[in-house]
């Protein structure tokens, strides 16, 4: 396991992970991934800026983020806080180190699966995640795994690529292209209901803006931010 040693007293211990679920690297795609993100992560953040500086306006000075791949959501955390980053992709790493030096924050870096953060109940004031619920094997676990280690009160912020309604010509896209799109980013799904899956999953309240991007790629499109609160 990866834990930076820039971790202040205040963040979480971290227990044994012997147990925990594996992820499974691919030498090829992997690569791609962290390629593809470090090169398109400018333009994305363009599309999805406006509703990321809502979403994680006044972040608390320790947050935890699962799947922050090379690093695209520091630039809302402030100089000296600290990011818990749950990243199982040992290729996203590098580039995560570098960014959290570029933007003087703390990094602890835990190769572990959002499944099961080995964090403990109740210790968290806010977990962020960005287009990561349509990769993660097991929406329903991850989210549970959420609740469980927010504070009462805490927050789950999210911004993440949904499926289209029914009829409509991104909805087609998303069917025709969702296993080359599956297979090329690593199990991410076009097609899943996570405002759904929110919903469903026992936070006290949730709020959700549905709202669509402007991309030539048709099924990543549609899209909510919201928050969830423990």
């Amino acid at each position: 396991m990866d834990n930076d040693t820039t971790t202040p007293d205040t963040a979480p211990a971290e227990p044994d992970t012997s147990s925990d679920p594996h992820f499974e690297l691919h030498s090829a795609r992997g690569p791609f991934n962290a390629a593809f993100f470090r090169v398109m992560g400018p333009y994305l953040e363009s599309s999805l800026r406006r509703r990321k500086r809502q979403v994680f306006a006044d972040l608390p000075r320790t947050v935890v983020e699962i799947g922050p791949g090379v690093g695209a959501n520091l630039r809302y955390l402030g100089a000296g806080d600290t990011l818990v980053a749950i990243e199982p992709n040992r290729y996203m790493h590098d580039q995560l180190r570098d960014a959290a030096r570029s933007h003087g924050v703390n990094l602890d870096l835990r190769e572990r699966m959002a499944e099961q953060t080995g964090l403990p109940d109740h210790s968290v004031d806010t977990v962020i995640s960005s287009l990561v619920l349509c990769s993660v094997q097991d929406p329903a676990a991850v989210l549970a795994e959420i609740r469980r280690i927010l504070k009462p009160g805490g927050t789950f912020r999210f911004v993440e690529h949904v499926v289209a309604d029914p009829g409509t010509p991104t909805r087609a896209a998303q069917r025709i292209l969702r296993r080359p799109w599956a297979w090329t980013f690593e199990g991410c799904s076009c097609e899943r209901d996570l405002e759904g899956c929110v919903r469903a999953a026992g936070f006290d309240t949730v709020a959700v803006e549905h709202y669509r991007v402007h991309t030539p790629f048709l099924p990543f499109n549609t899209h909510i931010a919201g928050t969830a609160r423990a």
